[in-house]
This record gives C-alpha cells, structure tokens and sequence, in this order.
C-alpha cells in the first residue's frame, strides 16, 4: 500500500512540474524603459504591444527615466530593465565614448560587437528612422530661392534670419561650428525659447530654424526640412537594447522585436508624435493604430 502511494505521490509531482514549466513564461514579465520622450513613450507601447501580441509574456513599462541614458544603461546592466529603445548617436559617443564617427553601416556593425563584448547587451533592428539635428526654413522661401540643402541655403543666408534655443549657440557643434563647415554668414541671429520656435518660424518672426528630425510640429508647419549634405550632424538612428541573458531565457523574443525594423520613416515618427503632443491622443492608441495600419496587430 505504500509502495503504491509513493508512487502516486511521485506521479504527481511529475504533473505539478510539467505544468509548471508549461506555464512558466504566462507569469514571466519583460520589463522596458524609456527617456522622458513623447516619442519614446509611443515606441515603448510598440514594443509592449508586439511582445504581449506574439508571446505569453507580460510587459511593464517604466516610463520617462529621467536622465535618460545616463540612467537606464547602468540600470539595464544590472537586471533592473530588460530592454529599451536608443540611438546609434548616443550609444556611440555617450555611452562607448568614441570620439570619431564612421559610416552609418560600420558604426551600427561596431556597436553591436562592442555591446555584446563589453556590456552582454544586443542591439536588435533599427526602426528605420533617424532623429538628429536638422535645419529647417520657411516653405516659401524654400521655393522662391531654390533651396533644398545646407549649401544651398549657405548661398543665401546673408538674406535670412536664423532662430534657435540658447544652447543651440553654446554647443561645440552648434550655430557656429554649423556656419564655419558650411560657409554660411545669417543676416541676424535670434535667441528663443524651444517651445516657441515654431510659432516664430510660423509667423515669419525668423525664417531658418533648427530642429529634431521627428520633432511633432513639423508634421504641421509650413517648413521644409533642409538635406545635411556634408553630413555635418552624427546620425541617430533607433532601435532596440536588450540583455543577452533575457534573450536567452526567451529565444522567441528576437524575431518579436525584429517586427520594429525599418517600419518608421522620420515622417511618420513626427506625425506620431504630433498626434500624441498637439492633438493630445493617448499614445497606446496612436502605437496600436499604426501597427495596425502596417499589419503587425490583429
């Protein structure tokens, strides 16, 4: 009588740990960061709604870190996060502190070598979209002088008056390092508060500008986003970091994730961003319509 009790207590055992194991990933979260960014928010509800969508994993999003960078990557390192969306730009000179700047193709190849060696970090995908500084200038003037380019519009800057946020002139590769690469002398220089820059560009109070490629607003006003042909500002294309040993623990979480490449051009972050900042939608909406719309959610 014992021997069969034992062995029924055996067999039981054996279920309790088979549905254990079956059921291990339906209790297991992902955890992911994000920069206190509009856009940011918008890609970590992506990446949230993809991994719940095609897994049994949860996701809980720790939203808007501030420091962004500064923080999350020491916090990633030590297990408190498992992924986060950054940039190529940021990773290459804030993070690995390497001082020169390769070909887009060469610098994304040598981050994730050095991820993977120094930091056991992978970069999986790039979104497809570049969010660096730019300029930008009146859609009228664009027209009526034929300006398409940073040299173009260096022909013709003596005529043009030039706004930007204070640090704008501070930075190393601000206003004046921008004006000796590119040979451009502005009729005047005027110093504005970043959220009022649009309204100045708007009411033709200045005429040039700079911004970020994604900037929301830009999907709304009557400019024309410059091409950087000297290729002056570094690229800053997005995509997504995540610990090897999560990777590991979950294997189907890579081709998950390899759902985000190359689906957002710099026009459509902006408008994404413009729905979420101006016309004040929620931003799991906005990132489940657009996955939707690419036919990446039911």
């Amino acid at each position: 009588m014992m021997g069969i009790k034992r062995i029924l207590i055996f067999i039981l055992i054996i279920i309790l740990c088979i549905a254990t194991l079956g059921c291990s990933n339906k209790n297991d979260t992902i955890k992911i960061a994000t920069k206190p960014m509009t856009e940011q928010f918008i890609l970590g509800e992506m990446l949230k709604l993809l991994i719940e969508e095609n897994t049994d994993l949860k996701v809980e999003i720790t939203k808007g870190i501030g420091g962004g960078t500064s923080n999350i990557h020491p916090a990633i390192l030590k297990g408190d996060f498992d992924l986060y969306p950054e940039y190529t730009g940021t990773s290459w000179s804030f993070v690995l502190k390497e001082e020169g700047i390769p070909d887009d193709e060469t610098l994304y190849n040598e981050l994730k070598n050095k991820y993977n060696s120094e930091y056991d970090l992978s970069w999986i995908g790039l979104y497809g979209f570049n969010n660096t500084y730019g300029l930008v200038i009146r859609k009228d003037l664009a027209e009526q002088y034929n300006i398409k380019t940073y040299s173009d519009l260096a022909k013709y800057s003596k005529d043009f008056t030039f706004g930007a946020e204070y640090d704008f002139y501070e930075r190393e590769d601000g206003f004046d390092a921008l004006c000796k690469e590119y040979g451009m002398k502005f009729k005047k220089s005027v110093d504005l508060d970043i959220g009022l820059k649009y309204d100045a560009i708007n009411s033709k109070e200045i005429d040039i500008m700079n911004v970020f490629t994604t900037d929301g607003q830009l999907s709304n006003s009557n400019v024309v986003l410059l091409d950087d042909d000297k290729e002056f500002y570094q690229t800053y294309y997005c995509g997504t970091i995540v610990r090897n040993n999560t990777l590991k623990k979950y294997p189907e979480l890579k081709d998950v994730l390899m759902k985000m490449n190359n689906i957002l051009t710099e026009g459509e972050m902006a408008e994404l961003n413009y729905k979420v900042e101006t016309e004040k939608e929620d931003e799991v909406k906005v990132a489940k319509d657009f996955l939707k719309d690419k036919g990446l959610l039911k």
